[in-house]
């Protein structure tokens, strides 16, 4: 299929538009900066993809550039998943400018890649999004930026079915792996190789971690095989407590980086957010052909290349 993929800058758009084209699908992913204005892992993930997918630089949905390039392109499905993140984990996250950036001009957007031919729309959605996934309490949303994320999807799902687009929609939980930003996972092994003991402090909060390369997969079968209507996905990884992630993760780096991967967990006293929340759906590991060995493989080296480079 010809697909065209917004947000592939990030972590986990870079590993999509990776896979999808592996499968044989040809990509041209929207980026909103040139290459020259990106910084850091967004940098190094925007250079590895240049030789995967059709780049074009300088476009943001809905916008002037956006829509000229949609007028000429031949598009069987569009994956939208940029989302405005600015400022994301605070407080004071300007819901209403999120929602506005995530669905800028839709009707016309969705008019137009009709006219070209696109009858598939797939977007992406978080499991702290109010009413997703599973868990303990009213699974409200985790944030003001969850609660954006939910509204763009109201959103696209109105203007969709007013056009009979068929709309999917790929509900992520925590992804972890290479070319991940600085978070959970890369604080515990960058404290190893810095011979030091990370500490965890929510090890009672239980999570759905998922190697991001097995979260590709799920995703590009989901893009590939989108029903008509309104569809979803919510594909699960290691349930289980941060806690006992952290061992998982020490267990498995032990031997393939050669450190000690020693741990301190905490007495959570810290329980501002749900005590659960995961997702729902098992992705079939054996059809999608992924090897759990493989991805941890993958991950121990890539930590150790980083770690060599790092002063």
């Amino acid at each position: 299929m010809k697909i065209l993929f917004t947000g592939a800058s990030s972590f986990t758009g870079y590993w999509f538009v990776k896979q999808l084209a592996a499968a044989g699908h040809e990509v041209s992913a929207l980026f909103r900066r040139q290459p020259h204005e990106y910084q850091d892992l967004r940098a190094k993930r925007v250079a590895a993809l240049a030789d995967i997918c059709h780049p074009v630089h300088g476009v943001a949905f809905g916008d002037d550039a956006f829509v000229a390039f949609i007028r000429k392109a031949k598009v069987d499905l569009f994956c939208h998943h940029a989302a405005d993140g600015t400022d994301y984990r605070s407080p004071d996250f300007n819901v209403g400018a999120a929602v506005e950036n995530n669905t800028h001009r839709l009707p016309l957007v969705l008019d137009l890649l009709k006219e070209r031919g696109c009858s598939k729309v797939v977007c992406t959605g978080s499991v702290f999004e109010n009413d997703e996934g599973a868990g303990s309490g009213s699974r409200e949303a985790f944030s003001p930026y969850g609660l954006s994320k939910v509204l763009s999807w109201q959103i696209f799902r109105y203007h969709a079915q007013l056009r009979q687009i068929s709309l999917g929609k790929f509900v992520i939980p925590n992804p972890f792996g290479p070319y991940e930003e600085p978070r959970f996972t890369h604080y515990l092994i960058k404290s190893w190789f810095a011979g030091t003991t990370p500490v965890v402090n929510t090890p009672d909060y239980v999570r759905d971690n998922i190697h991001v390369s097995l979260l590709a997969k799920a995703y590009t079968r989901f893009v590939s095989t989108l029903a008509n209507g309104t569809s979803r996905i919510n594909p699960s990884g290691y349930i289980e407590s941060q806690g006992a992630f952290a061992r998982r993760l020490a267990i498995e780096l032990r031997d393939r980086l050669g450190l000690k991967c020693e741990l301190e967990l905490k007495i959570q006293t810290d329980f501002s957010e749900p005590l659960i929340r995961i997702n729902t759906d098992v992705p079939d590991r054996k059809s999608l052909d992924w090897t759990e060995s493989t991805a941890w493989d993958e991950l121990a080296d890539y930590y150790v290349r980083l770690m060599r480079t790092q002063p």
